[in-house]
């Protein structure tokens, strides 16, 4: 089914699995497609920053579309960004007719102008088709592109097929509530949000109106339970959970190839990789940075009954 502003809950974004020689893992692509069914999620992003996917070319993107989407009933979100629009459209429109649910974009580093914003958005939509639902990616940190609550609303309000928000402004707690506001106030329409930024203030992201996250983490169990415990009325319950991973989450949420290679690590870990390898240029733990990712395991397994998993694979 098409994504829509409904979608609630968590839509993981999937990093790309590959042998020590850069080649893609197939085994393992399809290993880490049914470990995120079985987590309980809503629904699957891939080929997003976190997938590695500039350091894919077009054909290898299509073929790990193409596996992940013949292997999961998951709604999936495609990242399709690219330097042109020709290859955005192309990407765009082979994935959709693969049964994607919808398309990511991210904006360009070049842009400076809140017009230039728009404009940008205008145009993408315009060369995807107004028939492909798309993910507007707002993450600053990264990207270098400030969008502003206003900005955000006037994308909103000129392209229908804009019907979520990837959430990943720091802080942006205060813009979460700005957007919601705009609807109670009727000036925006409804548009799903889902928080990136590893999850590490989903806690209240959640309480100020976000639908869910749309974030990679290791462990992506806990921010399924944190966001049904809220959407409960278990705030406590929410919060202490969240509590448990934070020392660890902020340890992963590191910042370039770093925090990837920590993912990739607890991964292969958990057995869902069979390699922690990333594609170059990239990161490589040290003997330290590992022994630190195994005391905040150790630590994680002791305080949160739902990674008592952890022990029964050998973490």
């Amino acid at each position: 089914m098409p994504l829509t502003s409904d979608l609630r809950g968590v839509v993981p974004i999937a990093p790309t699995p590959f042998h020590p020689d850069g080649r893609i893992d197939a085994v393992s692509l399809d290993r880490m497609t049914d470990f995120f069914g079985a987590s309980g999620v809503d629904g699957l992003t891939i080929l997003g920053q976190l997938g590695e996917a500039g350091k894919l070319d077009h054909e290898e993107g299509l073929a790990v579309a193409k596996q992940v989407l013949g292997r999961t009933r998951l709604p999936v979100i495609v990242g399709v960004t690219a330097p042109g629009f020709a290859a955005m459209r192309a990407l765009a429109r082979e994935v959709m007719a693969m049964g994607a649910a919808g398309v990511m974009i991210a904006p360009p580093n070049t842009l400076r102008t809140d017009d230039q914003v728009v404009g940008y958005y205008r145009n993408a939509a315009e060369a995807i088709g107004p028939d492909v639902p798309f993910v507007l990616q707002d993450y600053p940190l990264t990207f270098s592109v400030q969008m502003t609550p206003a900005v955000i609303r006037r994308i909103v309000s000129e392209n229908p097929s804009c019907v979520m928000l990837k959430h990943e402004d720091w802080p942006g707690l205060e813009k979460i509530s700005t957007l919601r506001g705009f609807e109670a106030d009727g000036s925006m329409r409804h548009i799903a949000i889902l928080v990136g930024n590893g999850g590490l203030f989903l806690d209240f992201e959640t309480e100020r109106g976000a639908d869910g996250a749309n974030t990679g983490y290791a462990f992506p169990e806990m921010l399924v339970d944190v966001v049904r415990l809220g959407r409960a009325g278990e705030r406590d319950a929410a919060h202490d959970l969240f509590d448990a991973h934070l020392p660890y989450l902020r340890y992963e949420q590191q910042q370039g190839p770093l925090g990837l290679a920590v993912r990739k690590y607890v991964f292969q870990r958990r057995g869902i990789f069979s390699s922690d390898a990333q594609r170059k240029p990239s990161q490589a733990l040290t003997p330290r940075a590992k022994a630190e990712i195994e005391y905040l395991l150790a630590r994680l397994a002791r305080k949160d009954a739902r990674a008592k998993l952890l022990d029964s694979q050998g973490l």
